[in-house]
């Protein structure tokens, strides 16, 4: 039987060991471990796939490391996500006004340097979200179409990315912004709906209203992503023993320049970048409205309970005792 070396041209040595002890990935078995992931999609005729080559299966694979039931589970809800959220999908391209707003203003932001275990790290200042401009929406659009750009990369399917949110001077109307069917429907596309692995989820300068709004969201976390989210509070320190200060933009306490906020936007766009948009969030608004609906109606009741016990949704209350950033910071977990 041939073997499909081609489909890991792109990885280093390093990369091609780590996919083979860290992911299950052999080579003598590749082209197999596809077709057993495509070989399912009948069992799902609900759904329109709408790529199936063997370099898009793959990545599945990666995400999940070659379970094919897991892998092909993640497949399904890529397709899934998509006909279900379809306005989210339309026109998703860096030159439509309320992603190219959102990119513009760092959302993603994208460091040039990679961390030591070879993972693209994404930063978002969440200051940066210019409400009048564009919607929540409109970042998830950016962030998706973000990592479906970086997910080519065969480096990025088997290191993965690291995610830091700074939310120094995200105010607390900024943050009533953030329903939890918004959030859930982020969790939804990134966690539950994307072939990428995260290997961490930083948060630093995070007000109480942050972590109020984390424990709406926690029931829908799994815990394996749980694990994954740190909370270092104004603690930089913790964050540089995870993540090396040298590839750290200043704001983040590292030894790099403040981050020019255009710098993936450039990627992205190229020469589309300085041209004028108008754009009114407003055009946007009802469809988001449409989408919050369905997202409420589709949360079960058990989970609404889950979510409600902990903070009423749509509800921040300001706890009577703001645990001290200390007792915030999780243990630094091992982050394969």
């Amino acid at each position: 039987m041939q073997t499909m070396t081609h489909l890991q041209a792109g990885l280093s040595p390093e990369t091609l060991e780590k996919a083979k002890v860290e992911l299950k990935e052999n080579p003598e078995t590749l082209h197999q471990d596809i077709q057993e992931v495509r070989d399912m999609i009948i069992t799902r005729p609900d759904i329109g796939f709408l790529r199936t080559d063997d370099a898009f299966i793959l990545r599945f694979l990666r995400a999940r490391k070659f379970n094919h039931f897991e892998a092909f589970r993640l497949l399904a809800q890529y397709f899934e996500y998509r006909q279900q959220n379809l306005d989210m999908f339309k026109n998703l391209k860096a030159t439509d006004p309320g992603i190219k707003q959102a990119l513009k203003d760092g959302f993603p932001g994208v460091l040039s340097n990679l961390d030591k275990y070879g993972r693209k790290i994404l930063v978002l200042f969440a200051a940066n979200w210019d409400q009048s401009r564009y919607t929540f929406v409109d970042i998830l659009r950016a962030i998706l179409l973000s990592l479906e750009s970086m997910i080519e990369d065969p480096e990025l399917q088997v290191n993965g990315f690291i995610l830091i949110i700074d939310w120094s001077n995200f105010t607390f109307k900024q943050a009533s912004k953030l329903t939890p069917s918004m959030l859930r429907l982020a969790i939804e596309g990134l966690q539950d709906s994307f072939p990428a692995r995260f290997g961490g989820i930083h948060f630093v300068n995070q007000p109480w209203y942050i972590h109020a709004l984390y424990t709406v969201i926690r029931p829908f976390l799994k815990d394996k992503t749980r694990k994954r989210f740190i909370m270092h509070g104004n603690n930089l320190n913790s964050l540089h023993q995870l993540i090396h200060p040298e590839i750290l933009p200043s704001e983040l306490g590292g030894m790099m320049p403040p981050y020019d906020m255009g710098t993936w936007a450039r990627t992205l766009l190229d020469h589309a970048y300085d041209e004028e948009t108008d754009y009114c969030p407003e055009s946007y608004t009802l469809s988001v409205q449409d989408l919050e609906r369905d997202l409420e109606k589709n949360m079960s009741p058990k989970t609404m309970k889950r979510s409600q016990s902990v903070v009423e949704p749509g509800v921040l209350k300001r706890p009577d005792k703001v645990k001290s950033e200390e007792d915030n910071l999780q243990p630094l977990l091992s982050l394969d």
